[in-house]
């Protein structure tokens, strides 16, 4: 993605039917349950946030921190819920006080922001969707089994997070591994650096989706499972004017029933419209995805082939639905519109909603990610011998072929300013996104159809602004709030809009303090411009000028907020372009050439072009080369013995002459 996701487990919650919702009088009155039992396909109760008022918020800083809080009522249940006996035929219900829901307006009805949280959550030992059970098992690879076989020289091109997740897998199992990186910091799509005025500039927006258990495994593996900071279980929309639509999970039942109330109540839409998109999901594999995850994932797959908007609107699904929710949401996953985007890629998403009860929920890093994720896998590749060589780029991937026509990679031709080097591996990874594969393979290479296909995919523009400001743009509520600059206020969270040219933003001052709250200044505004192309052409100034102007419509009360600071990244190529048919041009992480592997969240993994997949993609590099190995040893002495005897035959020729 364009964007990252999580989930979550048992906890305790507070929340409290509203007065017209469909389990009223079933919640009455408060009961204690517990939902690990629920059902195969529910999880554990969502994560539900006391209220904390805007007065009182106090950015978090980097270690976790609790924020304090009038306690809630000590009241629960005291009888059974037989709403649940129509979900799962046995349960044991746990402890869950009641939340206190707002009113559902209807659409442009202007809102008061979504609640803090009570408490700042960053563990990764709760709140995340357990992708090993009830889930297709592609996603979510068994642990590997000990590596018994030789001891491997692998180069990894490419320190990006497929590059570096590769690199992890390799050195657990005692391989011996270097990654060289162009640039001059690693991290590749998800990478950040500090500027000379010390400011955090990032190559994206980054968010954590609640099934991201590839990249959660990976956090925790390298003590980074500290490091995320969950936002409240809604997906907010902000609307021209400052209305503000929701899609709100927070509900005591888990999956999927805390799915179908979002969308039944989701002020985001009309009534018309969620009908219809309700039918429209009930058509869909989501369905199938609760009691047969492999066989959704496949219907999902067979649908790769259309466009998600002809997809959803033959099932009933309105153009007002595509236009006021699902393309902002497709902008964020891949970085193109529901006309433009695969059904497979939107779909793939929707299952694990409908299945998992905190695949919605979201995540964001504390800081920067250089600090908070590409900084702890990188000390770990490092403690455990791997090697960074930053700066050097690959120019050529020199090989040859045997006279019984295989092709193997003899080396790698790097090059630092004027220096070059030839390195050699028993293994070689091209961990790299689209434009970079392509400048890699050699143009012979393309004989072969997994490497052909390769240029048939190409990456998407996307432009990502940041825009530091003097108060708090996303403050609603209060101006005189909004324009104080001794605490943070607004809302601390994801925002997604149809209403921008920058589909998903977020105030990274409240959602990534760390790094980005500095005291005495105001909002830190990252805006990702989607599609990016209209913009790439454009001066800088120009950019900041238009962004700045969106923003005051979607926030009118910023209007008169000054911009003290700004920046512009943009990158020609991005994500992979997820277009209806493109999937089978993914290719595996296995080649015809035995010890050259790519890897990436382009390649070929169950997942879609995101932090998760890139992280699932090098995981499956891994396995491949490890089971490999005693192939890569013999072609390792393969190449000893042809190199000692050309060396002999250069060696008799010059006695001749």
């Amino acid at each position: 993605m364009g964007i990252v996701f999580t989930t979550i487990g048992a906890a305790w919650c507070c929340h409290e039917a509203h007065d017209k919702s469909p389990l009223h009088g079933i919640f009455a009155s408060p009961i204690p349950f517990q939902a690990s039992s629920f059902l195969p396909f529910v999880i554990p109760l969502g994560s539900h946030k006391l209220p904390l008022p805007a007065a009182h918020y106090t950015p978090p800083l980097p270690a976790c921190r609790h924020h304090f809080f009038p306690p809630p009522p000590h009241h629960f249940f005291t009888r059974s819920c037989r709403a649940m006996a129509s979900v799962a035929a046995t349960s044991t219900l746990a402890p869950a006080l009641a939340a206190r829901r707002r009113p559902r307006p209807g659409p442009g009805t202007l809102l008061p922001p979504p609640r803090r949280a009570s408490a700042v959550r960053c563990s990764l030992d709760s709140n995340v969707s357990d992708m090993g059970v009830n889930a297709p098992k592609g996603l979510f690879p068994p642990e590997p089994e000990h590596y018994r076989g030789p001891k491997l020289k692998v180069a990894i091109i490419g320190a990006g997070l497929a590059g570096m997740s590769t690199a992890v897998e390799l050195l657990d199992q005692g391989h011996e591994v270097d990654l060289y990186e162009s640039r001059p910091f690693i991290g590749g799509k998800v990478g950040s650096f500090v500027d000379r005025q010390g400011n955090h500039i990032e190559m994206g927006l980054h968010v954590f989706f609640g099934c991201y258990s590839n990249l959660f495994r990976l956090m925790k593996k390298v003590g980074a499972d500290n490091n995320l900071l969950v936002k409240e279980h809604t997906h907010t929309f902000v609307n021209k004017g400052g209305s503000i639509g929701e899609l709100d999970f927070r509900f005591p039942v888990g999956a999927p029933l805390h799915g179908i109330q979002a969308f039944l109540r989701t002020n985001q839409l009309k009534v018309y419209d969620k009908a219809r998109n309700a039918v429209a999901l009930a058509l869909s594999p989501v369905v199938r995805a609760l009691v047969d995850p492999d066989g959704a994932l496949q219907q999902v797959r067979d649908l790769d082939d259309v466009s998600f908007s002809d997809w959803f609107m033959s099932k009933g699904g309105t153009r007002e639905s595509i236009t006021r929710m699902w393309d902002p949401v497709a902008y964020a996953l891949g970085f193109i519109d529901c006309d433009n985007i695969s059904a497979r890629c939107m779909l793939t998403i929707f299952t694990l909603f409908a299945t998992k009860t905190e695949a919605s929920l979201l995540r964001m890093l504390k800081g920067s990610p250089d600090v908070y994720l590409s900084g702890p896998i990188k000390k770990y590749i490092t403690d455990r011998g791997g090697r960074f060589h930053l700066r050097w780029g690959c120019r050529e991937v020199l090989y040859e072929k045997s006279p019984d026509g295989e092709t193997y990679v003899k080396g790698l031709l790097l090059s630092k300013a004027t220096s070059r080097e030839i390195i050699k591996a028993d293994a070689y990874v091209a961990a790299c996104d689209v434009p970079g594969i392509k400048r890699l393979l050699p143009s012979e290479w393309r004989k072969w159809e997994m490497f052909d296909n390769i240029y048939k995919l190409d990456g998407v523009p996307v432009v990502t602004v940041q825009l530091r400001y003097n108060g708090w743009v996303t403050e609603l509520q209060d101006l005189e709030k909004s324009r104080q600059l001794q605490r943070a206020v607004g809302l601390d969270n994801l925002l997604y809009t149809a209403d921008a040219d920058f589909s998903c933003f977020s105030d990274l001052a409240l959602s990534s303090p760390a790094d980005y709250y500095i005291e005495g200044q105001g909002s830190l505004i990252q805006a990702v411009l989607t599609p990016g192309d209209p913009y790439m052409p454009l001066p800088n100034e120009e950019i900041i000028s238009k962004v700045q102007k969106q923003v005051v419509e979607l926030f009118p009360s910023s209007r008169g907020l000054e911009v003290t600071w700004s920046s512009v990244v943009k990158i020609g190529q991005s994500l992979y372009r997820e277009a209806p048919g493109n999937d089978p041009f993914r290719p595996d992480q296995k080649t015809p050439i035995k010890n050259f592997f790519p890897s990436g969240s382009y390649t070929k993994q169950d997942y879609i072009d995101s932090m998760e997949g890139a992280t699932l993609s090098g995981r499956r590099t891994a396995a491949y080369i490890c089971g490999a190995g005693e192939e890569l040893l013999a072609l390792r002495k393969k190449l000893v013995i042809d190199d000692s005897e050309k060396a002999m035959g250069n060696v008799q020729v010059l006695q001749t002459s």
